[in-house]
């Protein structure tokens, strides 16, 4: 079925090259609808329809080719590139942006990026030949092996790279409002949807959930303050953004850190949130190098105290 799917998108974008519609827009894995034959199908071509010079171009930012972003217009170089991003979905069983693919694929193999569901049905002559990425990219086998040996982790950090939820839920726990004590941020209780002697018992309620895991409630609860402008509380975003990667919301996680980055720069755990949520939306060099970043401010706090 993969190959399948592989091979009616490439006879889809083959045949509007023919009929002098070469610039599909925003392709990706989505756009792969199936039939009632469960034949795969190309959809969405009413953009593509409408620009034929590659600068009326519309999509979410993560499925931009990399050839828009700096030159402001699309090339059929740049539906090569998405479609080898769909091929990277395939084999790899994650979804992946455009503009992240060679965040996933940098210093692997194909052997190690396939999806292990694949194990005994590929012939090892069908991958193993092609040259590793890192040899694409210029860079020795001694030097990836001795990059990898070099890596050491502190035990937060290993937590928030392993994905260690109960381990992370634990350090928040411990963290409670700390951080809040210094952060500056947005108290409006005039925006706050009902009377403000509720808000505390809201608080209570989102505090006493995420203590018992009850994630569900947690957004409930920490929403009605973040999203109405009554409170940007550092330790709310990070907390509710926990609770989106529990609930498998990375995109969702990473923006709660983002926001907690913005209201408290220098705070390690929006760094060590975000760099979590990275490695869950497959952009790994990414995330690692956001939890390097939160490592360096712990140590650098831990210094201070």
């Amino acid at each position: 079925m993969r190959v399948r799917a592989a091979l009616y998108v490439a006879q889809a974008l083959e045949y509007c090259t023919l009929k002098g519609r070469a610039l599909y827009h925003d392709l990706h894995a989505y756009r792969v609808l199936f039939d009632v034959d469960g034949n795969p199908r190309l959809s969405c071509f009413g953009l593509m329809k409408n620009s034929r010079d590659g600068k009326s171009y519309s999509t979410n930012l993560a499925f931009t080719p990399p050839e828009y972003l700096k030159t402001g217009r699309v090339i059929p170089e740049s539906v090569v590139y998405s479609f080898g991003t769909i091929l990277l979905d395939l084999l790899s069983g994650k979804h992946i942006p455009p503009s992240h693919a060679l965040d996933l694929i940098r210093g692997r193999n194909i052997t190690v990026l396939m999806d292990s569901c694949l194990d005994g049905h590929v012939s090892s002559s069908d991958g193993t030949e092609m040259a590793p990425s890192h040899t694409l990219l210029g860079i020795s086998q001694d030097a990836v092996k001795e990059n990898a040996e070099q890596v050491s982790f502190s035990a937060t950090e290993k937590a928030y790279a392993t994905a260690d939820l109960e381990q992370v839920h634990e350090l928040l726990e411990n963290e409670g409002y700390d951080e809040d004590e210094t952060a500056s941020f947005k108290v409006s209780l005039s925006s706050w949807p009902g009377q403000p002697s509720e808000s505390i018992q809201v608080k209570k309620n989102g505090d006493d959930a995420f203590q018992s895991k009850d994630f569900t409630t947690v957004l409930e609860c920490y929403s009605r303050f973040i999203d109405t402008g009554a409170m940007e509380s550092p330790t709310m975003l990070v907390r509710r953004g926990f609770a989106n990667v529990v609930l498998g919301r990375m995109e969702d996680a990473l923006e709660d850190a983002r926001r907690a980055e913005g209201i408290s720069p220098e705070w390690p755990t929006a760094h060590y949130l975000q760099g979590m949520a990275l490695i869950g939306l497959g952009m790994e060099l990414d995330g690692h190098e956001k939890l390097r970043i939160a490592a360096s401010l712990e140590a650098q706090r831990t210094g201070r105290n």
